[in-house]
């Protein structure tokens, strides 16, 4: 076997999950070994280790946010790296074993986020059911067959081809556009070449818990220019009141507004956290005005430089 057929990605299993889907947008990933595994830790182990060359996680999602799980895991396992982000749309069929009929449901297994996502429709429909949480979509179908604890499962579209149930209704997600945010993870320091429609992972933690904290966080990426599509908070966990924050700001660090940013950043915080920068997955390119522009940072620095005497770059 030749060593490119060696290579392993790992995602969350099993055969049939989002995640996968996710992982079957990755060019490279293509031909390659892909390994299922349970959680977001077992997969960033295998990166670690080196099993995987790279694993795909999800980060987040439209309807419910950031994905907390993989947020504290990628601030605490170091040398990790983001290197693409890919987009799922996400809907879901309510599945039950042959002969199951609607009325017949009074429990089901679901994945937490899954169960959140489809609870006006499962109000409406079966108002006196309970849940019973499962660690995957797929998990939650196969385990009708496995144990039959439950009456039905919320589980992806398609699943009635992988495991032998039927479905009692489909398109139950309670908003039609909800999407996944994916990432790859990889151990890899290289940084892709930037495109013009680029994002920037960071995870900052504030020096400390006092009023205008976060603003002076903020204000390094406002002063600069830089647009931010995500920031939440979560608990550090050594202490009350101490947090970091997970950010998405717009840009490449080889664009000098968001270098510039990283630079005030690192003076102000205790601890920040690179995760890479990388293409975004709508491909939709970065705006911003004029003024920002790299030349405008460039000049500025070369100013300075004549200021002191010292020769131009």
């Amino acid at each position: 076997m030749s060593e490119s057929r060696n290579v392993s990605y790992s995602f969350l299993g099993p055969t049939g999950t989002f995640t996968e889907a996710a992982l079957a947008q990755v060019v490279r990933a293509q031909g390659k070994t892909w390994r299922a595994v349970n959680n977001v830790g077992e997969a960033f182990d295998d990166v670690v280790s080196g099993r995987s060359v790279a694993a795909m996680i999800a980060i987040e999602n439209s309807v419910d946010g950031g994905v907390s799980a993989t947020q504290d895991a990628l601030a605490s396992v170091p040398g990790l790296r983001i290197i693409g982000e890919y987009l799922v749309p996400v809907n879901f069929v309510l599945v039950a074993r042959p002969g199951t009929v609607l009325a017949d449901v009074k429990a089901i297994n679901a994945h937490p986020v899954a169960y959140a996502q489809c609870r006006r429709w499962l109000e409406s429909n079966l108002p006196h059911h309970g849940h019973l949480p499962a660690s995957s979509n797929v998990a939650a179908a196969a385990s009708l067959v496995d144990t039959g604890q439950a009456d039905a499962a919320i589980a992806p579209p398609g699943i009635e081809k992988h495991h032998d149930v039927i479905v009692l209704a489909r398109a139950i997600g309670d908003n039609a556009n909800a999407v996944t945010r994916f990432v790859l993870v990889s151990r890899t320091t290289a940084v892709p070449p930037r495109t013009g429609a680029d994002k920037t992972s960071l995870i900052v933690e504030l020096p400390e818990d006092r009023s205008g904290a976060l603003l002076e966080m903020l204000e390094q990426f406002a002063t600069r220019g830089v647009n931010l599509s995500l920031i939440q908070s979560r608990p550090i966990g050594d202490a009350m009141g101490r947090y970091r924050f997970v950010i998405d700001a717009d840009g490449h660090i080889h664009d000098e507004r968001v270098a510039d940013a990283l630079l005030g950043l690192r003076r102000f915080s205790p601890e920040v956290i690179f995760l890479g920068s990388y293409p975004r997955a709508d491909k939709q390119p970065i705006e911003f005005t004029s003024r920002y522009d790299d030349d405008v940072f460039i000049g500025a620095r070369s100013w300075l430089s004549g200021l002191l005497g010292e020769p131009e770059a």
